[in-house]
């Protein structure tokens, strides 16, 4: 179903309520900088101790109380006085958001969206003036009845962004919502969220779309659809990630899982079942009525090389994200699963059913890093995946596994960021990628899995490095920096360097230190941890976002959970 052009009017008062008490606090005058990264943060409090975070110490004071989230801003400018500090942050008034992902990429003059997953609302944000910011507005729960528990964002050239809306609808069962075929807040369908700059919902859009059941893969295998409480039409309809070409007029969604078993549960066990497996391609050539063209299921690939109990029989995968190739005459998306270390390709998501490969396992970075690691199984903790702008890299964050964490022989998983060379694999006509072909890369042997793919066109890895993190979690989330610092700014094709942030969900059981990494990425792909930027307080390497005092107030801990870089006009 959809839903268009409805207005703001019964949320009017809660939206004027936070637009009044959200403001801008300085921590010292800052002299101008060429670049800057916003970062979204919540506030670490003491459910996060309680239910995600038994590894951090618990402090006394006012680091157990619940605080504000806030949107901060860092300088990025690698030739400033004050470079890594943060200069601002903007609070908002709700408590308790669990501030997640924001749009992939920020371009002049776009505002900044950004999800509260559990208060289920949608903040934009004005950096128009960075490093001085303001809240724009407010999507609030009611406008969005068929959608809930707000995940990323792909901001459009006219200014106005798709939202990914995981979870289902605020009333289970409710009419305009998928023909009432739904299980209700933060279960299944989740929707699909067209939003104006000044916070005006535009259209909202089933993720079910028409499809009955998703197409299953060239192998057979049926997707994952359990849903709890069942549905009588299943639809893995749980949409995360969000990519859009509008050059082809398309937009691609990933299913993650049912996010009232998975990331917004503090007391039960994630549910394996709930687990999606499932990539959706939209036709959106009429901006507000997204048409679903097709829905298909990833093979399970590597995950056949791995015996119980490292993973469920049925294939546990999550499909979080998904990113789309860039120049023109390429027409291919990538796929990633968080649990299982998969990384997919379809050559072509234009046509009616793309057919998808597995191309790379993070095995082998794993092994680049450490070769004794071998095949790495189980939940390897996959997470932002985004190709440059040219279309050769592809940047992938692994949230890792300490070791142990499976029983006294589980090596673990490195905790990485991941830089792969995808030129030989998009450089394959659409029309070549083709089932008898001999030359498409497919990942189908044990040995493939951890030595990377035998054919000539499988990725490579072009460079990779460790961000420890002793902590239950690990580097989740990314954003690329392509702006020239130079005296001519403006985009570039290629990426200079990569912000990092180590942390997930912390009641969901994968926490992270709070650190806000810079990564320089080198000509050839290698990467490096940029040593500069550096704590404020500590003089560490990565800014530390556990510290006590902030611009806005003794607060305590946060989580940095999404940042963009943004350059002054």
């Amino acid at each position: 179903m959809r839903l268009s052009d409805r207005g703001r009017a019964a949320a009017g008062p809660a939206i004027a309520l936070v637009l009044v008490a959200s403001t801008l606090v300085t921590a010292a005058p800052a002299s101008p900088s060429s670049s800057y990264l916003v970062v979204w943060a919540g506030d670490w409090n003491a459910g996060d101790a309680r239910a995600g975070a038994p590894d951090l110490a618990i402090e006394a004071g006012a680091d157990l109380a619940a605080g504000p989230d806030f949107l901060a801003v860092v300088d990025a400018d690698p030739s400033s006085a004050s470079y890594g500090k943060v200069v601002r942050t903007l609070p908002v008034s709700l408590l308790e958001n669990e501030p997640h992902h924001m749009q992939y990429a920020w371009s002049p003059g776009d505002r900044i969206f950004a999800g509260g997953l559990f208060s289920d609302r949608t903040f934009v944000f004005d950096v128009d003036s960075i490093p001085d910011v303001r809240l724009e507005g407010v999507v609030e729960p009611l406008d969005t009845p068929c959608g809930s528990v707000p995940d990323a964002y792909w901001v459009l050239s006219d200014g106005t962004a798709y939202g990914t809306y995981m979870g289902g609808p605020n009333v289970a069962g409710d009419p305009r919502c998928n023909g009432g075929i739904s299980n209700g807040f933060a279960g299944t369908p989740g929707s699909i969220v067209r939003i104006s700059p000044d916070a005006k919902v535009l259209s909202e859009t089933s993720a079910a779309g028409a499809f009955n059941q998703p197409h299953p893969n060239d192998a057979g295998r049926p997707a994952q659809c359990v849903s709890n409480p069942p549905l009588a039409r299943p639809s893995c309809a749980n949409p995360h990630g969000i990519q859009v070409r509008e050059d082809l007029h398309v937009m691609i969604t990933s299913d993650y899982a049912e996010p009232r078993n998975v990331p917004i549960d503090p007391v039960s066990a994630p549910d394996p079942n709930v687990f999606r497996d499932t990539v959706r391609v939209w036709d959106i050539r009429d901006r507000n009525r997204p048409v679903l063209h097709s829905v298909s299921v990833m093979p399970r690939g590597s995950m056949a090389f791995d015996p119980p109990p490292q993973v469920d029989a049925r294939g546990v995968m999550g499909i979080m994200e998904t990113t789309v190739t860039n120049v023109p005459q390429h027409r291919g998306a990538f796929a990633q699963s968080m649990c299982g270390g998969q990384i997919y390709y379809s050559a072509d998501i234009t046509v009616k059913n793309p057919m998808w490969r597995q191309v790379f396992d993070v095995s082998v970075a794993a092994n680049a890093l450490d070769p004794d690691v071998g095949r790495v199984q189980g939940c390897t903790g996959g997470g932002w995946l985004q190709t440059s702008p040219d279309d050769t890299t592809l940047f992938h964050t692994v949230i890792g596994r300490n070791a142990r964490t499976l029983g006294p022989s589980d090596p673990g998983v490195p905790k990485m960021l991941i830089a792969i060379d995808i030129r030989s694999l998009v450089a394959i006509p659409p029309s070549q990628w083709t089932l008898d072909s001999t030359t498409i890369c497919t990942i189908d042997t044990a040995a493939e899995v951890v030595a990377g793919g035998s054919e000539p066109s499988c990725p490579s890895v072009a460079g990779v490095v460790e961000l420890a993190d002793a902590t239950t979690g690990g580097p989740h989330w990314g954003a690329i920096d392509n702006f020239s610092l130079s005296s001519a700014p403006g985009r570039l094709t290629s990426v200079t360097r990569i912000a990092v942030s180590n942390y997930f969900v912390g009641r969901s059981g994968l926490d992270g230190n709070h650190g806000l990494c810079m990564v320089d990425v080198a000509a050839g792909g290698s990467l490096s941890i940029d040593g500069g930027f550096r704590d404020e307080h500590t003089g560490d390497a990565c800014v530390s976002f556990d510290r006590p005092i902030w611009p806005h107030g003794t607060y305590g801990r946060a989580k940095p959970h999404s940042m963009l870089f943004v350059t002054p006009p």
